[in-house]
C-alpha cells in the first residue's frame, strides 16, 4: 500500500514563500518520478513540475518557471517544492503525485496520489 502524505499549504500573502513536502511510503521511492499538480477552483487538475527518479531531470509548468523548485530526497523519501513570489493564481490545491515510470509527463503516468495540501493566496 503506497502512501503519499503532502503537508506545507497554508494561507499566504502574495509575494509569499511556502515549501511544500510529501512523504512517501509503501514503495521503492527512489525507482520512481514524483510530480506535484494542483487543482485550482473550478479548473482541471494541472501538472506544476516533476522530477525524474534521480532528481537529475525536471520540468515545469510555463506559469511557474522562476519561481518553484521541485527536489526530492531519496535517501529520506520525500519529494519538496519550494514556491517563491507566490501569486493569487497560485491558489489550488496541490496533490503529490508517484509515477508508475522513472519519469513523470502527465496525468496518464500517475500511480498513486496523494490526498492534497490546500494553498491559499491572498491579494
Amino acid at each position: 500500500q503506497v502512501q503519499l502524505e503532502e503537508s506545507g499549504g497554508g494561507l499566504v500573502q502574495a509575494g509569499d514563500s511556502l515549501r511544500l513536502s510529501c512523504a512517501a511510503s509503501g514503495r521503492t521511492f527512489r525507482s520512481y518520478g514524483m510530480g506535484w499538480f494542483r487543482q485550482g477552483p473550478g479548473k482541471e487538475r494541472e501538472l506544476v513540475a516533476a522530477i525524474n527518479w534521480s532528481g537529475g531531470g525536471t520540468v515545469y509548468t510555463d506559469s511557474v518557471k522562476g519561481r518553484f523548485t521541485i527536489s526530492r530526497d531519496n535517501a529520506e523519501n520525500a519529494l519538496y517544492m519550494q514556491m517563491n513570489s507566490l501569486k493569487p493564481e497560485d491558489t489550488a490545491v496541490y496533490y503529490c503525485a508517484m509515477s508508475r515510470k522513472t519519469y513523470l509527463t502527465g496525468y496518464a503516468d500517475v500511480a498513486f496520489w496523494g490526498q492534497g495540501t490546500q494553498v491559499t493566496v491572498s491579494s
